[in-house]
């Protein structure tokens, strides 16, 4: 196989990355993007690796029933759609398959209950946050998307996965950002000011955050467009400049100054009064991680008389979902803003008994193990890459009778679960939940019992 040659393949399947796979007729996998499963497909090789091949389409010779028309122009050239080109239906087959696979083929999990996955309530428009990089094109500001596998900018605003209302606000916040001359983050040589516009929305308050991300405080250059955004739109409630210096791809600093309104927004979640920060860790999908969340407490069968570790706690939403059925809650996050929301969050719903600390998860639940602590039930919500070992080894030797796992990884989850379950657990069930529809991401919860 070269470069540039053209192969009639079918599609038979799909990678999270949203890539289709097909086989040439001497068995090299080929992926190629933009495909259905069930697609027949002329296909040009764009790059030959040992055992498998990228490829484009060059035509479509027979189209899958999947397919669906784009109802986004930018889809094809935006690296946050993956699965738009496929009808709804499709994509969550696809994302329960994904999940199945983790388990049964990474953990080796043969014997596991897998409930039905629960797909978004609405699949447009559900998204609570936005980050938008801002660069400078053609001697103007502007802000939207990168491009698939780049830091390039497409310029686009009215993403279907957010809110419409964050679309006027991006483009009126880029025309005051071209009126008074406040220069874009230039990456290749650590220059210009403004970094990123994000956004924060609360789906139940209303409540919108507008955050700027700039290299440097420039709080006397944004007074002029703080004014005219608080001026224009009433449901901005709080402005705030995040001050990131350092040459690097995350996109939030350390340091928070409030511009305009309070240093928070309000929404609720899951019927818990929830203050956010800029950088409160908060579920993007709100409607749907309210059924995240009801699931998790339903695998955790609380009966009033539970002491509940809630590791990876973020702003005390999952363990706050849980204290009305909890003796106690105590929780643990290593991000301090976070830690503050969270106590916030517990005195404001009236839950006494919840508490929070702050650090890192795999320390704060050695040093409980250390100390003889013997929760009933633990949750934990790792990031993508899941628990370490001292996490785990911690989780072990406190011998909670089950722990929760919601991960937004089912590869990671996989590979803790069947850990727990060397070390004496039992993996009785797991059900997938696409808290992000259209793009590649699932995320999936798993009960484990003690054996």
């Amino acid at each position: 196989m070269k470069k540039n040659e053209i192969y009639n393949i079918e599609i038979t399947g799909m990678t999270a990355e949203g890539n289709g796979v097909g086989r040439t007729d001497d068995g090299m996998a080929v992926f190629v993007p933009l495909t259905a499963v069930g697609d027949v497909i002329s296909c040009k090789i764009v790059k030959v690796a040992k055992s498998y091949a990228y490829g484009i389409i060059d035509r479509i010779i027979t189209p899958s029933p999947d397919r669906a028309e784009s109802s986004c122009p930018v889809s094809s050239k935006c690296g946050g759609c993956t699965f738009r080109h496929i009808s709804y239906e499709a994509e969550l087959k696809i994302k329960d398959r994904l999940v199945r696979d983790a388990f049964e083929r990474l953990g080796g999990f043969t014997d596991v209950s897998f409930e039905e996955i629960k797909g978004c309530p609405d699949s447009d428009r559900y998204r609570n946050k936005a980050q938008y990089p801002v660069a400078e094109i053609d001697g103007k500001a502007v802000c939207g998307f990168y491009s698939k596998r780049s830091h390039r900018v497409v310029p686009f605003t009215d993403c279907r996965l957010q809110p419409g209302l964050f679309s006027r606000i991006a483009d009126r916040t880029m025309q005051l950002v071209n009126e008074f001359k406040i220069r874009p983050y230039n990456e290749e040589n650590n220059s210009g000011i403004l970094r990123h516009l994000y956004l924060r929305r609360g789906f139940h308050s209303g409540e919108i955050m507008v955050c700027f991300v700039v290299r440097k405080d420039v709080r006397r250059q944004l007074n002029s467009v703080v004014k005219k955004l608080a001026e224009e739109f009433a449901d901005i409630k709080s402005i705030v400049m995040n001050v990131n210096p350092k040459s690097t791809n995350v996109i939030l600093g350390s340091e928070n100054f409030t511009l305009y309104g309070d240093d928070f927004i309000r929404d609720t979640l899951c019927g818990n009064k929830i203050e956010l920060s800029p950088m409160s860790f908060y579920q993007v999908n709100t409607e749907q991680a309210e059924n995240l969340y009801g699931c998790a407490k339903n695998y955790a069968a609380l009966t009033g008389n539970e002491t509940v570790l809630d590791l990876y706690c973020g702003a005390g939403t999952i363990g706050l979902s849980f204290a009305d059925k909890a003796k106690k809650i105590i929780g643990c996050e290593i991000v301090p803003e976070a830690i503050e929301n969270a106590k916030i969050n517990a005195a404001a719903n009236g839950h006494s008994n919840a508490e929070f600390f702050c650090g890192d998860a795999g320390e704060f639940a050695a040093k409980l193990a250390s100390d003889n602590v013997k929760p009933d039930v633990a949750v934990i919500d790792p990031p993508r890459k899941g628990c370490d070992t001292l996490t785990l080894d911690s989780l072990v030797k406190m011998s909670p009778s089950r722990i929760v796992m919601i991960s937004c990884n089912p590869s990671t989850a996989a590979r803790d679960a069947k850990y727990l379950c060397e070390k004496g657990y039992r993996l009785e069930k797991v059900r997938a939940f696409d808290l992000f529809g259209r793009t590649g991401h699932v995320e999936c919860v798993a009960l484990m019992e003690e054996i």
